[in-house]
């Protein structure tokens, strides 16, 4: 049975432990630091910021999440840049931004600037591919220089970055198409980018609304569907999460289960070797936590339920804790603490980890 799970959220309080040291860059430095760090911090005179940015629109792959996490934990506006479009070329695939994860950044306390990219290399090994690509900076600085000095919360100034996206999307396509000429590399056809931009132009409602369908679609297509990477052993459910504007968050739990008057929301990160999964997969399934530890008011059918937030972690046989190198014990030993300090399980391979 497929489970439909409702829920409202209307804060978030967290407490990220497993954040990474980040470097440091001067405004002018911006560029060196999009090019060199995932996450970083930002200084623009006596004001600092904490950057990251995200390799394309999707939300897998290059773990945009861990990167998000990572600015969480340090003084200073927490600000992710998006690509309103990736085109990778004919022979690549094509990404083109969502409303869900704008909205799911606003909620998390993330300032979002959406931008697009300006250069790019020729993919040496495909000559219908690009890689390398690059934003355009005086675009990033131009908003984050606005940023500054904007008073009002992350969701607000997520929702009048939404209002850009039209103009933003053809600012994109003409990028991409002096990249194609400079580089004899075709891209994907322009037509249905074409068709969205013109909805996306009217405004952040259609937008809202376009990308919430699609993202209602990819729901339904996650609820029914098991990754190969992914070891999960209970049912997948679809989880819908209010937030205190009424706005709608459209998610999918890895697994459910329900135990009395409890049900379990569990997050699975799966390793094919005998070690942690990857810190960028763990911090990826922290983000989830996040969001899973400040639930309230969650219903099945109409019937109220508690709700036990777990990070479920998964290895190949002959995982043991003697096993583990000095960087994921101390690893380990910060996730412990932080599934302590904020009220979630921590599972590895079915048992409660609590100490060792």
């Amino acid at each position: 049975m497929l489970l439909d799970i409702y829920a409202d959220i209307t804060g978030l309080s967290y407490t990220p432990l497993l954040c990474r040291e980040l470097d440091s860059f001067d405004f002018d430095q911006l560029g060196m630091a999009l090019s060199s760090r995932a996450t970083f911090k930002l200084f623009i005179g006596r004001h600092e910021i904490v950057v990251s940015w995200w390799d394309s629109t999707k939300r897998t792959g290059s773990y945009p999440y861990a990167r998000v996490y990572d600015s969480l934990k340090f003084a200073g506006k927490p600000v992710t840049i998006i690509p309103i479009i990736k085109d990778e070329g004919k022979k690549g695939n094509k990404y083109h931004l969502e409303w869900d994860t704008v909205s799911l950044m606003g909620l998390l306390g993330v300032y979002v600037i959406i931008s697009y990219y300006k250069r790019a290399s020729k993919n040496p090994r495909c000559r219908d591919k690009i890689i390398r690509q690059r934003f355009d900076i005086e675009h990033i600085k131009s908003e984050i220089e606005k940023l500054l000095f904007y008073q009002s919360d992350a969701l607000r100034w997520n929702l009048s970055q939404v209002d850009k996206v039209g103009e933003l999307s053809k600012r994109a396509l003409n990028s991409y198409n002096e990249i194609s000429k400079v580089l004899g590399v075709e891209m994907h056809s322009p037509a249905s980018a074409l068709r969205r931009i013109e909805l996306l132009s009217e405004g952040k409602e259609d937008f809202m609304k376009l990308s919430r369908d699609l993202s209602m679609e990819a729901q339904e297509r996650e609820s029914v569907t098991i990754q190969p990477k992914e070891k999960l052993e209970g049912v997948k459910a679809k989880l819908t999460i209010k937030n205190y504007l009424g706005g709608y968050y459209y998610l999918t739990c890895d697994e459910v289960e329900i135990h009395g008057k409890t049900v379990y929301l569990i997050e699975g990160k799966h390793t094919r070797v005998a070690r942690l999964p990857s810190l960028g997969g763990i911090k990826d399934g922290l983000l989830r936590m996040m969001i899973y530890t400040n639930l309230k008011n969650v219903t099945i059918n109409g019937k109220r339920y508690s709700h036990t937030p777990i990070l479920k972690l998964t290895t190949e046989e002959g995982f043991n804790i003697e096993s583990l190198s000095d960087k994921q014990r101390e690893t380990l030993e910060i996730l412990v603490k932080e599934a302590n300090a904020n009220g979630f399980r921590l599972l590895i391979n079915n048992q409660d980890f609590v100490t060792f």
